[in-house]
């Protein structure tokens, strides 16, 4: 059951005074005109453009964005952790919980606010505005989580996931090019998956050693297309293994698989 806020007026058009909107670059109903958005309660979207250095100056503005910034915030670690799940399944819980940093860090958050244009959007006071607010990328990420939220509110978690996934996907394919962000069975996969549309195979062949100093054999396959062996004192490291050696044996790096992925 999605959330809805009580006592917000809802209305066509923005209503704000001409004195409140001189306080933006870009109007909030151009924005919504250039970025296909659309809110039923205007009033959401213009709270959370509102900064509290806005508010500071103009009393006659009721509310700034940082409680849709709260729920935003809360709204975008758990989409990006179910998207990340269901992206990666071969994807071991550190690495994904590295990927999710990466997805959802306050520069990544104001690299997508910069690419809707927010930062012109937002209203800001005189000050905060004369000393480079609209660029401020802690600025930035705070107004689109908080976007994030009034979007959730609005329309509710499967237009906010049709909105953010796109974004997910284009940084993930950037940060996975960072060989030190994520191992090697979970690269081999997702080349896997953009070549041949395939997940990787992965059997124990053997076993080898007494109880104590036990050692698994692992055999890696896509289809008859690729085949290759690893070891290692567990059948996890064993796998990573034979997905390191697949990998070689294809000639790529980890990053390099990654960038072949996001062809």
């Amino acid at each position: 059951m999605e959330l809805v806020e009580r006592g917000v007026p809802r209305s066509a058009e923005f209503s704000a005074s001409p004195k409140f909107m001189e306080s933006v670059i870009v109007k909030p109903d151009e924005f919504i005109r250039q970025t296909g958005l659309s809110f039923s309660n205007p009033s959401l979207l213009r709270r959370a453009l509102t900064h509290r250095s806005y508010l500071n100056e103009h009393p006659e503005a009721l509310e700034d964005n940082e409680r849709l910034e709260y729920l935003g915030d809360a709204a975008l670690d758990f989409i990006a952790a179910v998207w990340l799940y269901n992206r990666f399944p071969e994807m071991d819980e550190g690495a994904l919980t590295r990927l999710r940093s990466a997805l959802v860090r306050t520069e990544q958050l104001a690299a997508f606010a910069s690419e809707l244009g927010l930062g012109e959007v937002i209203f800001l006071g005189k000050g905060e505005s004369a000393t480079g607010g609209r660029e401020r990328p802690a600025l930035l990420c705070a107004a689109f989580e908080a976007l994030i939220g009034a979007l959730y509110l609005d329309a509710g978690t499967e237009t906010v996931i049709r909105f953010i996934e796109p974004r997910f996907e284009r940084a993930a394919k950037a940060a996975l090019e960072d060989e030190r962000l994520i191992d090697a069975r979970s690269i081999l996969q997702m080349w896997s998956q953009s070549e041949f549309g395939e997940i990787p195979d992965y059997r124990t062949t053997g076993t080898f050693g007494p109880d104590h100093d036990r050692e698994f054999a692992v055999e890696v396959s896509i289809g008859e297309r690729v085949k290759a062996d690893g070891r290692g004192r567990s059948k996890q490291e064993a796998s990573q293994a034979a997905a390191a050696n697949a990998l070689q044996k294809l000639g790529l790096s980890n990053s390099t698989a990654a960038q072949r992925s996001g062809k």
